[in-house]
């Protein structure tokens, strides 16, 4: 069986020293937990095929504060871990200025473009994936309306809810779509509880499918959607288990991929863009065992009609991120 190096916070960046060398890759984790049971976890997911499949190891570290970021990557760096994979926006700027430093080692990281030659910059469509399951959110919906509840109030955030608000409207041009943000710093991210007192509030608007895109927080959302009878879906990776019966379909963002797919190009990985969209699989909504019942064939067809329009160019999906506005007048 093969043995995870897990290391915690600070004390395990420190245990990192310049006599530990050794070509091993390394993963950090964003804020919010390896086992948020969403972004953070589909990360850890695939860093654990990887290394099933090949008999390797890895370290890898949660932050418990934004300063770790820099003094994870350096020790890292400085260690020789090679290559190390980060998942988040927000290590865009300290990898920026580590990079440079480490010429010979290799960085991948997760949503966001750093313009250095020993980078990997893997980004999604995530308003691909959102339209899909905005769709089925409408076409699911008894009262007409629908929400989003997005994690930290971001420009990537909103891009998700800006693409769950069209595919919503395309399915249903009456439809009333309501969104709403966690927080404007990081632990919105890991707020379970607002997350469920959006939840609820938003049902007082009359909201029966919810889709939270917010980390761990959107645990919370989807708790109070079973409790109070009503639909949600669940983002990054599948969470229709986490709810049997109760979470409509999970938007994937397969950031498993993204971290697999680094660690297997491992030293010879190069730098440059990669851009995971619904054609190269990247994006895309979940079915299996515990939303069948939910979904009928119509539904589905639907939906699947709507990702072959998008994969050949017939269907624009919106992207937030290339003029800050969504699409019908929707706002947050």
């Amino acid at each position: 069986m093969t043995l995870m190096k897990h290391l915690m916070g600070a004390a395990a960046t420190l245990a990192l020293t310049a006599g530990a060398v050794m070509a091993e890759p390394a993963l950090i984790f964003d804020l919010g937990g390896k086992f948020d049971k969403s972004f953070n976890e589909a990360a850890f997911n695939g860093a654990t095929k990887w290394a099933t499949e090949t008999g390797g190891t890895f370290k890898d570290i949660e932050m418990t504060s934004e300063a770790q970021r820099e003094q994870a990557l350096r020790q890292l760096a400085g260690a020789g871990f090679n290559p190390i994979v980060m998942t988040g926006f927000a290590f865009g700027d300290v990898l920026g200025q580590v990079a440079p430093e480490f010429p010979d080692t290799k960085f991948a990281i997760i949503d966001m473009v750093v313009d250095q030659p020993n980078v990997k910059s893997v980004v999604f469509t995530e308003h691909e994936g959102s339209y899909l399951v905005g769709m089925m959110a409408a076409l699911a919906s008894k009262t007409g309306t629908v929400g989003f509840i997005g994690g930290m109030d971001i420009p990537l955030i909103r891009r998700f809810g800006c693409g769950f608000a069209q595919g919503a409207m395309a399915a249903n041009p009456a439809v009333k779509v309501i969104l709403n943000m966690t927080g404007s710093d990081p632990s919105a991210w890991n707020d379970p509880v607002k997350g469920g007192e959006i939840a609820k509030a938003q049902k007082g608007q009359g909201a029966d499918v919810i889709f939270a895109a917010a980390g761990g927080t959107g645990v919370g959302v989807l708790q109070a959607a079973k409790d109070e009878g009503i639909l949600s879906i669940g983002v990054d990776s599948n969470q229709n288990y986490m709810q049997p019966g109760s979470v409509l379909t999970s938007m994937l963002k397969r950031v498993d991929v993204a971290v697999y797919n680094a660690l297997k190009e491992g030293t010879e990985m190069t730098g440059g863009m990669n851009v995971l969209d619904l054609k190269a699989g990247g994006v895309g909504y979940a079915m299996d065992e515990n939303n069948a019942a939910l979904v009928s064939a119509d539904m589905q067809a639907a939906v699947d009609a709507a990702s072959a329009k998008i994969v050949a160019g017939e269907v624009v999906v919106h992207d937030y991120m290339a003029d800050n506005t969504c699409p019908g007048g929707v706002t947050f």
